[in-house]
């Protein structure tokens, strides 16, 4: 594990609108919200028939929740290209899901205001389950039309190895 010098001079907390998603090691590009990851562990109870009527606590099965990306859609078609492997209209018997392939690990990195990648996760084992590629559309909105993924995982870790970056100053 790495070891962290702390920026003294850094009071405020990142923000949460810089940030990029990395999958098949290229940036996808346009995603404007991601969904905050979640773990829950389950609460296992038990006690000893013995013991008055209290009992103990331990930690059962932790499961991790899906998160949604959303972007804008556009003619790229990174986010179909992933669900198709899931499952692919129209392919044929045998030929519906790539077992081989649909799932992928994600970097997931957050910015500081400066540009610079101040904490990275990994997001472990990930593939679609959802996929929104028909917008809700309305012709009396001003809004733009946004292509959605729903993404399973089996975990994530924060990269230990990305380091608090060394906060710009401007001349003058």
């Amino acid at each position: 594990m790495a070891e962290f010098t702390v920026n003294a001079q850094r009071e405020d907390p990142y923000k949460n609108y810089k940030f990029r998603m990395k999958w098949d090691n290229k940036y996808v590009a346009g995603i404007s919200k991601v969904s905050g990851a979640k773990r829950t562990t389950e609460v296992v109870k038990h006690r000893s028939g013995g013991d008055p009527s209290t009992s103990h606590k331990s930690p059962g099965r932790s499961e991790f929740e899906a998160l949604t990306c959303e972007r804008g859609i556009t003619h790229d078609l990174e986010f179909q290209n992933w669900a198709n492997r899931v499952w692919n209209f129209g392919a044929g018997p045998g030929a519906e899901s790539s077992l081989k392939d649909f799932r992928k690990d994600l970097i997931l990195e957050l910015y500081n205001e400066a540009g610079q990648v101040a904490i990275s996760w990994t997001l472990h084992r990930c593939w679609v389950s959802e996929w929104k590629d028909i917008p809700d559309l309305d012709a009396n909105a001003n809004a733009v039309a946004i292509d959605t993924l729903k993404i399973e995982l089996e975990g994530y870790e924060r990269d230990m190895s990305v380091a608090e970056p060394a906060e710009p100053s401007l001349p003058g």
